[in-house]
């Protein structure tokens, strides 16, 4: 088995966070969504009279794009970790320089799209909190989940969800800004990082009985 090198490792561990990040983001806002009858609460206006209820909702596709960019980064970040996992048993435990460049451009893409994403999360969020405090339907948008709403919505953790959901996107964006960073230091090192557990001269000079040195002998 190769011995992978500590940026590698480091790189693991960053990918593995940026998928659980993705994963929890698009769970989260989905199932928010879910529990108000399919519609995007976010930059909702809210109405009371006795229950709460929306007199408007943004357009589903809202939450669709949140949601799709965060799977898209999950999926992503775990097919690099599978393929890191791949090069620490049958490989260098290096990445391969070819693909160098794309991955840099894709992640740079990845990142300004799970910034937008981020923030369509923070700013939804803060319209629909102002129209519940505009409504005088709650002292703070947390208290609204304990509000009575209009049936068929289910409105139970809704702001712990939407806050979960925007705290992973933020983390995640994070995240890719590490794995981007990592993709810029190895393209300009040009020299893969030392092995954790021993030099690449160490086994130059275990190879060296069996393939010589290459110096002619006097």
């Amino acid at each position: 088995m190769a011995r992978p090198s500590a940026l590698l490792l480091l790189e693991l561990a960053v990918q593995a966070a940026a998928f659980l990040c993705g994963v929890i983001s698009a769970s989260a806002l989905t199932v928010t969504q879910g529990k108000f009858g399919g519609h995007c609460i976010l930059y909702g206006a809210v109405l009371y009279n006795g229950t709460l209820s929306f007199s408007s909702t943004s357009h589903v596709s809202t939450c669709y794009f949140v949601s799709a960019i965060s799977m898209l980064a999950a999926v992503l970040s775990f097919s690099a970790l599978l393929y890191g996992i791949y090069s620490c048993c049958v490989g260098e435990g290096q990445s391969e320089r070819m693909w160098l460049k794309g991955s840099l451009a894709l992640s740079g893409s990845v990142l300004f799209f799970l910034l937008i994403s981020a923030c369509i999360l923070r700013v939804g969020m803060d319209a629909l909190c102002s129209s519940i405090l505009k409504a005088v339907a709650a002292i703070s948008c947390q208290e609204a989940q304990h509000r009575s709403w209009v049936r068929p919505y289910d409105a139970k953790k809704f702001y712990d969800n939407l806050y979960t959901a925007e705290a992973a996107a933020w983390v995640n964006f994070f995240f890719w800004c590490l794995i981007l960073l990592l993709l810029v230091r190895e393209c300009v090192g040009g020299v893969p990082s030392q092995p954790l557990w021993g030099s690449g001269s160490a086994r130059t000079n275990e190879t060296t009985p069996i393939l010589g040195d290459g110096r002619p002998e006097p």
